[in-house]
């Protein structure tokens, strides 16, 4: 059996990090991040990384670990994480998986492994470089030589797909299709109680991520923006895509209204809210946990503390 770990999902501003610290200080935990914005350093406001009063003592592992130019991969992600999960372990303290990047969370949790890829080969930029001048048809052609399933269902236009599975062709002498039917047949890695925090109802959702996108405002989320970007971080860069910064950037480099910027994040925000809430319900085995419109923080610790008992960490 693999070891347990208790993992903490759930949409935008559901109360995750509450709720993964209160745990945490009553079984002996540590926390690790699974937020895809929150590996970033300088980026704290925008995505609501946790204050050193919010962690309340607790470690919290995979905040801070990236510069915001880094291009950092879901690969990168499961190995540093799982590092950190198993030296949790170690120690025989609880980890406690907490964030709301999905991809993240099933990607570590499944043992998936990931083709091999060396940054430093020139394999990658040669392929990008290639489908600049010779466009997204030809390398496509190419890839339908080596690997039809997967260029079958792909269009011209889908750069990042075609040049991935060339990579993972000309790498590993696999194609992506049978690389990722063999990590389908994996164990998965840990043994998890999956607790995911929602909402009765959508409009409670929605009306608290207005209040934390005013809070990120009055924190100061237009300067953050704007120390970044006179930093020379660029806005094309993934970081800098990210729910907040893209249009707070965008406001800025074009002289506009930084409250109607705010007004689109919290639009942003609600819609990216509905993507996670349908990607986290498709865990049938995850416990829900629901907040009313006056959330009752202390009933949710204990409905989560009955099952943690009853999974038996």
């Amino acid at each position: 059996m693999p070891p347990p770990i208790l993992v903490i999902t759930g949409p935008t501003a559901s109360g995750k990090t509450a709720l993964a610290a209160a745990l945490a200080k009553r079984r002996n935990g540590e926390v690790v991040s699974a937020d895809s914005m929150q590996i970033y350093r300088r980026m704290d406001i925008g995505t609501a990384k946790p204050t050193r009063e919010e962690m309340g003592g607790i470690p919290h592992h995979m905040i801070d670990v990236a510069e915001p130019e880094e291009n950092f991969s879901v690969a990168r992600y499961v190995e540093m994480a799982a590092a950190c999960i198993d030296d949790i372990l170690s120690r025989g303290k609880l980890p406690i998986l907490a964030g709301g990047t999905g991809l993240y969370v099933d990607s570590l949790l499944s043992g998936r492994t990931f083709a091999a890829f060396d940054a430093q080969s020139g394999l990658r930029e040669e392929l990008e470089g290639r489908y600049r001048l010779q466009g997204g048809q030809a390398l496509l052609e190419e890839l339908a030589q080596a690997d039809p399933e997967t260029a079958a269902r792909l269009h011209p236009n889908d750069a990042k797909r075609i040049i991935r599975a060339l990579e993972v062709w000309l790498t590993t002498g696999q194609t992506i299709a049978q690389h990722n039917q063999q990590t389908r047949a994996l164990p998965p890695r840990y043994h998890a109680l999956t607790l995911t925090l929602d909402f009765h109802r959508r409009e409670d959702m929605w009306a608290r991520i207005d209040r934390r996108v005013d809070q990120m405002m009055a924190a100061g989320l237009a300067q953050e923006v704007d120390a970044l970007l006179q930093s020379g971080i660029p806005e094309t860069c993934t970081a800098m895509q990210a729910i907040g910064y893209k249009e707070m950037a965008a406001a800025l480099r074009g002289r506009g209204d930084i409250w109607a910027a705010a007004e689109e994040i919290k639009l942003r925000s609600r819609q990216y809210a509905k993507r996670q809430r349908t990607w986290f319900h498709r865990n049938r085995n995850a416990k829900v946990l629901l907040w009313g419109a006056v959330p009752d923080f202390e009933g949710v610790l204990q409905a989560s503390t009955e099952n943690m008992e009853e999974f038996g960490i």
